[in-house]
């Protein structure tokens, strides 16, 4: 399901320990990780899309995690033409992504990567939250630092700093909604999808 622009919606997922280090995914027989994300079906929301992702990269359910923010809009990356397939390229640019920060409220010993039958990662590990960009696929770069940086607003303040952030962005005052959209009722944060035409 693409947008008229060529991009797929998707969902990516910041998960958070108690101490605020991040879960980070190896991607199956590569040298490259990152955080779980995958595309939004015909007919989801965005958060309904993350909890069928959660489950299936990381077999975690609602019960076990915590909602602590989402991204107020789409972050976009353009996939490079020899990431696309043949049959795709000139439809196809690339992913548009909303971002959710979760906490994990249940144990270590819940996750599971075989949860799923095409499983995506291999191994995991607990990260500290800035996390090391040149480990992350190049295209996907900007994004990571993009979300990183606005989640980073929403976590507890003994780990909020801004060590990726760029000369020229400052983060938006904060309001009361954790994704500081005002259509968004402040008694189910995130539910609602962006401004944008529904995906």
């Amino acid at each position: 399901m693409l947008d008229r622009e060529g991009f797929r919606p998707n969902v990516g997922i910041v998960l958070l320990n108690s101490r605020n280090q991040v879960f980070w995914g190896k991607r199956l027989r590569t040298h490259s990780w990152q955080f779980p994300q995958g595309g939004i079906k015909y007919g989801e929301s965005p958060e309904q899309a993350m909890f069928r992702e959660l489950h299936e990269e990381v077999g975690l359910k609602p019960e076990h995690v915590r909602i602590l923010a989402r991204t107020r809009d789409w972050l976009r990356y353009e996939v490079p033409d020899h990431y696309i397939r043949k049959d795709a390229r000139g439809h196809y640019r690339g992913q548009k992504q909303i971002w959710y920060l979760l906490m994990l409220v249940g144990r270590d010993s819940d996750l599971d990567l075989r949860a799923s039958d095409h499983p995506e990662f291999d191994a995991w590990r607990w990260n500290d939250y800035w996390v090391p960009l040149e480990m992350v696929i190049e295209f996907k770069r900007e994004v990571y630092e993009l979300a990183l940086t606005e989640l980073s607003r929403f976590l507890p303040r003994a780990a909020h700093h801004t060590r990726y952030l760029r000369a020229g962005i400052r983060g938006r005052p904060r309001d009361n909604l954790p994704n500081a959209s005002a259509d968004v009722p402040a008694s189910t944060p995130g539910l609602n999808p962006p401004s944008e035409e529904a995906p």
